[in-house]
């Protein structure tokens, strides 16, 4: 019985509630009236015209150099034909950003077998000028004339790069407790 009582007031109660759901209410589109709600229907609207296209364009652009960032920051060895793919995405409304994408984040085999490494030369400059400050170790120096040992004998070196690997090898014949007591002088 109070079964019944309970499954019919419940009934009952959903009936209402539907019935008042489907009583039409007094719309109120703003909280605004009058001469408030122009003015601020004319500040959204220039905001709209003049600042949302500008936010577009930077947020489109900024997620188009995506790749070509992460590139740079991982030192891939093609990072300027990501960059080219970036650009040349833009052109054609971001079809080929995928591809960068994927681009970015892969090592290439091949750069290996054809250059004897899988960075950049942007890395061994960076890393030369870091030796150049001081701030790299003996063992960090001798791991970096190593690469470029490596990456010569496999491709002519740019005059840069062969300045470097001279210096390296020369600063590396020096014993470590003569360049440790130079370094305090």
């Amino acid at each position: 019985m109070v079964q019944t009582v309970f499954r019919s007031d419940a009934i009952k109660g959903a009936v209402v509630l539907a019935a008042l759901c489907l009583l039409p209410l007094p719309a109120l589109a703003s909280m605004f009236k009058g001469e408030a709600l122009d003015t601020v229907a004319n500040y959204l609207a220039w905001f709209i015209v003049i600042v949302m296209p500008v936010v577009g364009i930077v947020v489109f652009w900024k997620v188009h150099i995506l790749p070509e960032k992460i590139a740079e920051k991982r030192h891939h060895p093609q990072k300027d034909a990501i960059q080219v793919l970036c650009l040349l995405s833009l052109v054609f409304g971001g079809l080929l950003w995928p591809i960068a994408w994927l681009w970015a984040y892969t090592r290439s085999t091949t750069s290996f077998l054809a250059y004897g490494t899988e960075k950049h030369l942007d890395y061994y400059h960076e890393r030369a000028e870091a030796w150049r400050a001081g701030k790299l170790t003996r063992s960090e120096a001798v791991e970096l004339q190593e690469e470029l040992d490596a990456i010569a004998s496999k491709v002519p070196l740019p005059t840069e790069l062969k300045a470097l690997r001279r210096d390296l090898a020369a600063a590396n014949m020096v014993p470590v407790e003569a360049s440790v007591s130079g370094g305090a002088a």
